[in-house]
């Protein structure tokens, strides 16, 4: 059935970058809404960025010029492109299919 794995999360510098990649199974990408979302220790889960099925998309007020959610519909994988990272950046990222679907999350630790 539907299933979403996350994975390029990892260890980085402040200022660095990282891509995260949502690979999904089941539902056709270039027809739905898909989304990254993150959560923080102790804090509540938080959008990050949307891209809606015509291809609109949105970022939170935080990360917005510093991230870049695309998907590539041939490989059916979203992807979140992350740059200038803060630590303030530090959650476990999850990718988001229909508004339903989620992914176990994948973790992006920035840290000096």
């Amino acid at each position: 059935q539907v299933q979403l794995v996350e994975s390029g999360g990892g260890l980085v510098q402040p200022g660095g970058s990282l891509r995260l990649s949502c690979a999904v199974s089941g539902i056709i990408l270039g027809v739905v809404p898909v989304g990254w979302y993150r959560q923080a220790p102790g804090k509540e889960r938080e959008l990050v960025a949307t891209m809606s099925s015509s291809s609109r998309t949105s970022y939170a007020d935080s990360v917005n010029g510093r991230f870049t959610i695309s998907r590539d519909n041939a490989k059916n994988t979203v992807y979140l492109q992350l740059n200038s990272l803060k630590a303030e950046d530090t959650a476990i990222y999850y990718c988001n299919v229909r508004q339903r679907y989620w992914g176990q999350g994948t973790h992006v630790t920035v840290s000096s």
